[in-house]
């Protein structure tokens, strides 16, 4: 477990550098231990990811994407959006079809070809989700979609799965907007210009990744500057390409993967000088 074997590794004078990807917790520990030694730490932590969508947005590729980046992998990954803040003006609309996609998508055993969304990784972790959204309930917040286990039949009955899950009229300070919860669960919440979309999305602990859906190239390069994320995609989502820089800002981490910043810290600078 990581807390034997993690642990010992973070621990061992051997061991030089320490690239952890995982729970911001675990990665507060490592550093933790790791500082004293003197060892070059890069983690890559938790995420509470905003989708920004913008009134003059692809609607039906947005759309699409949205859904993927809300529920691929039953939410389990790091970057999934989680909570989608849209301008007013499209708001009703996005939320009508937002909600009857989500309803229509298939939760069953992965082997199955009509299945589109499976379990959760333990029964554990389902009970921690299921929990998160309760406690969004008693925050005040509209459970539009999903919100408890879903029913599975056949091989995987005894599954850990749950719902895809919309929740509205969740505050910003309500924890589904402040933690993450790492399951097929998203907010949506209404802004009303591209100021108040940027403090929303920054109004977070966490900094990992970002989407800003315009056809507008300049506002998407301003809320890109000003989004607080250390990967920021613009009218798509989860892109990726190992020669560039990846990583999060604030709790969601330290250090880069990919790109020279990656090569970097794997590396250590040497000046050799001859004197005549």
């Amino acid at each position: 477990s990581g807390a034997t074997t993690g642990q010992a590794m973070v621990e061992h004078s051997g061991v030089k550098a320490i690239s952890f990807t995982g729970g911001t917790v675990t990665g507060a520990k490592i550093a933790s231990t790791a500082a004293p030694a003197f060892k070059k730490v890069s983690l890559e932590l938790g995420g509470n990811n905003p989708n920004l969508v913008f009134a003059d947005c692809d609607f039906d590729r947005m759309m699409a994407t949205t859904l993927r980046s809300s529920f691929q992998n039953s939410g389990q990954i790091c970057l999934c959006g989680s909570r989608i803040y849209v301008e007013r003006p499209i708001f009703d609309r996005f939320v009508g079809e937002f909600v009857r996609r989500t309803g229509e998508i298939r939760v069953g055993d992965p082997a199955e070809p009509e299945t589109q969304m499976g379990p959760v990784v333990s029964a554990a972790h389902r009970s921690r989700i299921l929990a998160a959204i309760r406690q969004a309930e008693s925050d005040g917040a509209k459970i539009l979609c999903g919100g408890n286990p879903a029913a599975v039949t056949g091989r995987c009955a005894n599954g850990y799965f749950i719902q895809p899950t919309v929740i509205v009229d969740a505050g910003q300070g309500c924890a589904a907007n402040q933690e993450e919860i790492f399951g097929p669960v998203v907010t949506v919440q209404a802004f009303d210009d591209e100021a108040d979309a940027v403090r929303l999305a920054n109004d977070c602990r966490y900094g990992l990744s970002s989407t800003v859906w315009t056809r507008d190239i300049d506002r998407s390069l301003r809320v890109a500057r000003a989004v607080q994320t250390g990967v920021v995609w613009i009218n798509g989502w989860l892109v990726r390409d190992l020669r560039t820089p990846f990583g999060g800002m604030k709790q969601s981490g330290v250090g880069r993967e990919g790109g020279e910043e990656g090569l970097g810290f794997w590396t250590q600078s040497k000046n050799v000088c001859f004197c005549n």
